[in-house]
């Protein structure tokens, strides 16, 4: 005697194939989402010296000593403390969106600041371009600077690769900053 299958609970190779398709899309997509998810730059940051490369006669002494940073999906706000020759410190802050679209700041001494990101293509990377023009001495001048943001792989190290272009040459440093705790 030969049973018969409700054909309602049966599993058709069509079915098969939809739910096959559904699941490798889900799982495609839960992996691109896995491995697109970009840095986030979030926290305090120190700077510290002894890892870093701040250029030729102290022309790093410009460089901030520490680095407050908050990231949204949107944009990245950096606050930046330094020292001045005398030693007092001042801070700056810009805020740059992250869509790739041109943003201007007013820092120091209402310097504007002309700045663009973009994620590297491997999404682990953030680069920001700029731009500003000022004053000095009665001549305009205009400073063209590239940093390259990247975070160690635990989070605890941000690395920053600058360079900039003005009238009083080329410089490049390499900013090593540990994560405060």
């Amino acid at each position: 005697m030969k049973t018969k299958i409700n054909p309602s609970l049966k599993v058709r190779k069509t079915d098969k194939k939809i739910l096959t398709f559904i699941l490798l899309n889900l799982f495609l997509l839960t992996s691109a989402l896995t491995f697109a998810q970009k840095p986030n730059y979030a926290g305090d940051w120190n700077l510290n010296e002894g890892k870093s490369q701040l250029g030729e006669g102290g022309r790093g002494r410009m460089a901030a000593n520490k680095l407050k940073i908050t990231q949204d999906a949107n944009a990245i706000v950096l606050e930046r403390t330094s020292k001045r020759q005398t030693g007092e410190e001042f801070t700056s802050k810009e805020t740059i969106t992250l869509d790739g679209k041109e943003c201007e700041n007013t820092l120091m001494e209402n310097r504007t600041r002309k700045s663009t990101a973009n994620w590297s293509a491997d999404g682990k990377s953030l680069t920001i371009s700029s731009s500003s023009v000022f004053e000095r001495d009665g001549n305009k001048m205009e400073m063209k600077s590239v940093e390259i943001f990247k975070l160690s792989d635990d989070g605890s190290t941000l690395s920053i690769d600058a360079t900039s272009t003005s009238p009083r040459g080329d410089r490049k440093q390499t900013l090593a900053y540990d994560k405060a705790k």
